[in-house]
């Protein structure tokens, strides 16, 4: 931030001095033109100035009010409110305890009822001590008598003691000066260094001002986009919602369009299975034998097991036989060939 041409010829002016100090001269003779009275000594010029009286200077506070957060704010608020209530609690309860306390005490002092008919209320002493009452007041006649005393005399002036040693200077011609006219260089640096310091204050409460308008009007707009993005959220969510829905109902449509579509198929099947049904039933059944004739069926059934059961016991009773005869021949043979052996034993040792 530049300061103005003009604010900075006043700084820069404010630190030159004038006139460099000099020493008091005390004029001979004394201006006629200028009263008697006159604080300046009819020098001509001002002797002094006061800077609490200068309008160049700033008055009041110089220090900037503290800058506090919304966070830190919306905290003292609500520590505030918490406090009024805490207190606001506090004196209800007050109240509520004096307030029993009071039916307490009227409770134990229950006004006296009426009398009845021929009787009336006198007030006794209930004290443990009795004591005589009476309308009059007793007053008793005192006299006293004090001493002359003197006055006091009067105080007389402090003075203190002297301490210390006295000493002396010398002052040489030149030594002394004015102090209004000497001072006034060294005024107008404090008036200027204060100036400038009021001046950069002002500056910088303006620029904190400023950023806190900056930081009031972001806020608010960022409310606004917060706003505007919520509302696009919530347009976003319906729409999704909404598609979500119509995706739903698409596929309950299609789910019953599949079931109808099945029931239909399974009537059309069950009605074209349906057509020959007798006619394919009997058949079947007259192919598994459940309609035959009775005679063919005790042939089968009867006649033919017995049958069989008869040629298999005599194919048994012949196997049996031919088992026998094959017995006795292998028998036979075997004495036979017994018996040569014998006959060629006795040969071979007849011939030896």
């Amino acid at each position: 931030m530049q300061r103005p041409a003009a604010d900075t010829e006043v700084t820069r002016a404010a630190y030159t001095f004038r006139q460099p100090p000099q020493g008091f001269q005390n004029p001979k003779f004394r201006d006629p033109s200028v009263p008697k009275g006159s604080l300046d000594g009819g020098s001509g010029t001002q002797r002094y100035g006061n800077v609490m009286h200068d309008r160049r200077v700033y008055r009041g506070n110089t220090y900037a009010s503290p800058i506090m957060s919304t966070a830190a704010r919306a905290e003292m608020e609500k520590r505030e409110m918490i406090d009024t209530q805490r207190r606001k609690q506090a004196s209800q309860r007050a109240a509520s305890i004096k307030r029993r306390k009071q039916m307490e005490v009227a409770r134990r002092h229950m006004a006296t009822p009426d009398p009845g008919e021929g009787r009336e209320n006198n007030e006794i002493q209930t004290e443990e001590y009795l004591e005589e009452l009476t309308d009059k007041v007793e007053q008793v006649v005192q006299e006293t008598q004090t001493d002359p005393l003197m006055d006091r005399p009067a105080t007389p002036k402090y003075i203190p003691t002297k301490s210390g040693r006295d000493a002396e200077t010398q002052i040489h011609e030149g030594e002394l000066f004015r102090f209004d006219e000497a001072v006034e260089p060294i005024l107008e640096v404090l008036v200027g260094k204060t100036l400038e310091q009021a001046m950069l204050e002002v500056m910088q409460e303006e620029e904190l001002e400023l950023l806190r308008q900056q930081q009031i009007e972001f806020e608010q707009r960022r409310k606004e986009e917060l706003l505007e993005a919520q509302k696009l959220e919530s347009a976003e969510r319906r729409k999704f919602e909404e598609k979500e829905r119509r995706k739903k109902q698409e596929m309950e449509r299609i789910q019953r369009e599949k079931e109808t579509r099945e029931k239909l198929q399974a009537r059309q099947f069950a009605k074209a299975y349906m057509t020959n049904m007798e006619n394919r039933v009997y058949s079947r059944l007259q192919d598994e034998g459940w309609f035959a004739d009775r005679v063919l069926n005790e042939v089968e059934l009867d006649f033919f097991p017995w049958l069989m059961g008869e040629v298999d016991k005599e194919l048994e009773k012949k196997k049996k036989a031919r088992t026998l005869v094959d017995e006795l021949i292998r028998e036979v043979v075997r004495l036979n060939a017994t018996q040569l052996a014998e006959s060629r034993a006795a040969q071979h040792s007849v011939l030896e």
